[in-house]
């Protein structure tokens, strides 16, 4: 009988201290092991878990580089997750909040590649090229010896370009729909805002036709005749002397 009660004692105790060890709260996880798990996802492309995690960060309002490196982090997996208006917001936001910060250029940057990303078309809403353009024409400013200088220009050359053949776009349409005078306004913008546009010999073809159509026979005549001084191996080039011939 002294047996079995010292067994059942001990069989008590023990559940009790098993009870205690259950029952013993959890640490919730430090910034830095936040941070850790964050990182772990973003090198395995779980981006939305990477934010997840980087967010819990910024939570826990950890010291102020710890929070920088997160708030880059949920940026650039914005990014890289194709989710361009997110990362847009993010990258500007870490430029507010960090605006010395050696990554500052680099946020930029990627803030103006995340509104070229939106670029659709040049038959669409050119809002995402013009804040492109916006943004790398800011970043030459502030950063001219950066190291990405050379790949801004290229992106501002796109934008512009781009934008020149909306112009030209819907020049075209109002000549299509017969109304030459808008039709007129448009070419001329183009050629003004956009001289440095490669494809400024169809802007100058389609104002002369403009001009001819809304019989400005003068005005036409001149731009053919740059046309075909500037493009001498244009491929509109037949097409103007032959206007030339025949509507002048």
């Amino acid at each position: 009988m002294k047996l079995l009660r010292y067994r059942l004692l001990v069989a008590g105790t023990a559940l009790l201290m098993l009870q205690g060890c259950a029952s013993a709260p959890k640490t919730d996880p430090t910034p830095e092991e936040l941070y850790a798990q964050g990182e772990t996802a973003f090198q395995k492309s779980r981006y939305e878990q990477a934010v997840e995690s980087w967010k819990k960060v910024k939570e826990t309002f950890p010291e102020p580089e710890l929070a920088a490196r997160a708030e880059i982090g949920i940026a650039n997996a914005y990014f890289l997750n194709h989710d361009f208006i997110e990362a847009g917001a993010a990258y500007e936001d870490f430029r507010k909040l960090h605006p010395t910060h050696e990554l500052a250029q680099f946020s930029l940057y990627r803030q103006g590649l995340a509104s070229f990303n939106l670029i659709t078309g040049i038959d669409t809403d050119q809002t995402p090229t013009k804040n492109a353009l916006a943004l790398f024409e800011s970043f030459i400013r502030q950063y001219p010896k950066s190291q990405y200088v050379a790949k801004v220009q290229e992106k501002i050359a796109d934008c512009r370009g781009k934008l020149a053949q909306y112009e030209i776009y819907v020049g075209r349409f109002y000549y299509r729909t017969d109304n030459y005078q808008a039709a007129i306004g448009r070419f001329e913008g183009a050629l003004t805002n956009f001289p440095d546009y490669t494809g400024n010999d169809e802007t100058l073809f389609y104002l002369a036709k403009a001009y001819i159509a809304n019989r400005q026979s003068d005005k036409a005549q001149t731009v053919l005749s740059r046309l075909i001084r500037e493009y001498p191996t244009g491929k509109y080039l037949d097409d103007a002397r032959k206007l030339l011939a025949d509507k002048l």
